[in-house]
């Protein structure tokens, strides 16, 4: 079945006009799927020898996204690199979107493939799963990086846009806060307002937007990947094409509305892990012209020490927008943790 899948995939990345130039992760890394006990199987690519670092990406993305950096740590360090369950060619369960599962999830990857202790570096979603990996098994992420997204329920959290500092960081902060969508139409599937004879209770608009999108994936995409990046012509047309097929698998919308319906646990579930604060060194990193300095705000909220870095001229989008500066910061920082070892 997943050879099935994946020759869909390649199919259909064939019928939307991928070139050569999209992202793509060292040919030499060996994949594998690995079974989480917490009913996903999860697509993992791996390669490089040395110390051990996990790379998490965002919505939009999918593994693949983490090329530059993969190419570049694969000189000198382990490099692991999943599929977030549901997205890519990991698999699509119904339910498991809340981090805390995902956090699990990753725990399987890690010590399945032989490793215990790693470096953790993370982007968009990516920072919340990793945010609860670091929480659940502080003592198993030697360095933390996450890249421009916040935190669900952490503050600033609710922040308006004016006290967010920059037009796209406001404008991300709407995506991603669940707060707007019960205001409006509940689009990512969050349970809808209950309105007698009209709306019954438990209702959801997902499978409605998943229809609405179907066919149109890039459509849906092109408009978050241009509201938020610094530089009109990133990610460019091949990238584009090759993230949105990735999406338009059966169940892939469904799965990444998942993610965002998730966050009101997974808002509950950061408070408590707040309370704890990571003791970990955390590089916290935003682009110039989207979460900033915010980015370290954020994170100085839940752990003790935080080094903070913006990325000029950089929107949401790192990896594509200036993959040379960003790789450079996440390669100092995580070279500096080893002369310390």
């Amino acid at each position: 079945m997943r050879s099935i899948v994946f020759l869909g995939m390649t199919l259909l990345a064939a019928s939307v006009g991928i070139g050569q130039n999209h992202p793509s992760l060292p040919s030499s890394f060996r994949a594998t799927t690995i079974h989480s006990p917490e009913g996903a199987d999860i697509f993992v690519r791996s390669g490089g020898r040395g110390p051990v670092v996990v790379l998490l990406h965002g919505y939009a993305e999918n593994s693949d996204s983490w090329a530059p950096l993969a190419a570049d740590l694969m000189k000198d360090h382990s490099v692991v690199v999943p599929d977030l369950r549901g997205i890519g060619r990991s698999s699509k369960p119904e339910s498991g979107y809340d981090k805390k599962t995902q956090a699990k999830d990753i725990r399987a990857v890690v010590t399945r493939l032989g490793y215990d202790r790693t470096f953790v570096v993370a982007h968009d979603i990516g920072n919340m799963v990793a945010y609860a990996y670091a929480a659940m098994y502080p003592d198993k992420v030697k360095r933390l990086v996450v890249m421009d997204a916040p935190i669900p329920g952490i503050e600033p959290w609710n922040e308006i846009e004016e006290e967010c500092g920059t037009y796209m960081c406001g404008r991300l902060k709407l995506l991603l806060n669940p707060g707007v969508w019960d205001l409006h139409f509940n689009f990512h599937g969050s349970p809808a307002a209950t309105v007698p004879g009209i709306i019954p209770p438990g209702s959801a608009y997902g499978p409605a937007a998943e229809r609405l999108v179907a066919g149109r994936e890039r459509i849906y995409f092109d408009r978050i990947w241009d509201d938020f990046t610094g530089d009109p012509s990133k990610p460019d047309e091949a990238t584009r094409n090759f993230f949105a097929a990735t999406y338009a698998q059966p169940g892939g919308m469904r799965a990444g509305f998942a993610q965002f319906t998730a966050f009101s646990q997974d808002a509950k579930d950061n408070k408590i892990f707040e309370q704890t604060k990571l003791p970990m060194p955390v590089l916290a990193v935003g682009g110039e012209k989207s979460f900033g300095a915010l980015q370290a705000v954020i994170m100085r909220h839940v752990a003790t020490n935080v080094q903070e870095a913006v990325v000029v001229g950089s929107g949401h989008w790192l990896m594509e927008e200036r993959p040379t500066e960003t790789v450079a910061l996440i390669r100092n920082f995580l070279d500096a943790g080893e002369t310390k070892q």
